[in-house]
């Protein structure tokens, strides 16, 4: 089965769909999909994308910017505590069952587009987390059958604003939503590449310090439970994004706390996945819809 790695390029909602290589170029496929989304992530559609001749594609020239590889994303559902670790250091109980919450798909961006402090933040932190993508419709599947509705793997910085998250009432969707708070990339790598999504190192830095290491055999629910779970509390459509949470070390969690300020710079990987960098930027004089990423 030929694996497939997608991405998409170009400025900020003028994205185009491309396929990366095996030395690492792009190769656009716009004459073959309009975007990468829908469909075109169902395991029909993945099927079609396998069978083309990718050396026949136009090669992507230069070093444009990378965009979300998940274009028409109708949910973004996040997983709380999900690492025990992480709760420990957030003073949480580790779940009995998981905690589940949305981030809004607004806060989607590219993996190196700038990540802007909003106007009345106080304490914006970082997480790394694995981003599954879902293919087929989901609903109420088995933990058996759960993989078979993935896609996709991803990388997810799931930025988040503790003041907001945790002061301004609600749930913790207000302190996750912000624009650029939800930075994913730089590809989307399908599931048949990847042999055991349970066993993925990952790792986030901050001005070249390391502040989070961890590997997926730790979550506290696997993602064929996760998939499982959700499907039977909505409908999981293509293009879907679960993130998955995080693992020990987020700024909320350092004694004292550490938290993100304009002019750091952020790097985080999953293996197989590649690596993300931001820098980050404030809000007054920075365009939330239209940052430019670092090349």
């Amino acid at each position: 089965m030929r694996t497939i790695k997608l991405a998409r390029y170009g400025e900020l909602g003028q994205e185009r769909p491309a396929i990366v290589a095996a030395d690492g170029s792009l190769r656009d496929l716009s004459t073959l999909i309009e975007d990468i989304g829908g469909e075109v992530l169902t395991a029909q559609g993945l099927e079609k994308l396998r069978r083309i001749d990718r050396e026949g594609l136009p090669h992507v020239h230069g070093k444009p910017r990378i965009g979300a590889p998940v274009a028409q994303v109708s949910k973004m559902i996040c997983v709380g505590l999900n690492f025990s670790d992480h709760a420990r250091e957030a003073g949480m109980s580790v779940p009995e069952a998981p905690v589940i919450f949305m981030k809004a798909t607004s806060a989607i961006c590219g993996p190196n587009d700038d990540i802007v402090i909003p106007v009345g933040a106080q304490r914006t932190d970082w997480e790394v987390e694995l981003g599954v993508v879902i293919g087929d419709i989901a609903r109420s599947v088995p933990i058996e059958r759960a993989l078979e509705h993935v896609a996709g793997y991803l990388i997810v910085n799931d930025v988040s604003e503790r003041a907001f998250q945790f002061e301004h009432g609600g749930q913790w969707v207000k302190g996750k939503s912000c624009d650029t708070f939800g930075p994913v990339g730089p590809w989307l790598l399908t599931r048949d590449e990847v042999s055991e999504v349970q066993q993925l190192d990952m790792w986030l830095e901050v001005n070249g310090k390391r502040y989070q290491r961890g590997n997926t055999n730790t979550m506290v629910f696997g993602v064929a439970r996760l998939v499982s779970h959700i499907s039977h509390y909505m409908t999981l459509m293509p293009g879907d994004i679960i993130s998955t949470g995080t693992p020990a070390g987020v700024g909320l969690g350092q004694n004292p706390p550490v938290y993100l300020r304009p002019g750091d710079v952020v790097d985080l990987f999953i293996e197989g996945l590649g690596q993300q960098r931001q820098r980050v930027v404030p809000a007054i004089g920075a365009s939330t819809r239209f940052t430019r990423g670092i090349a």
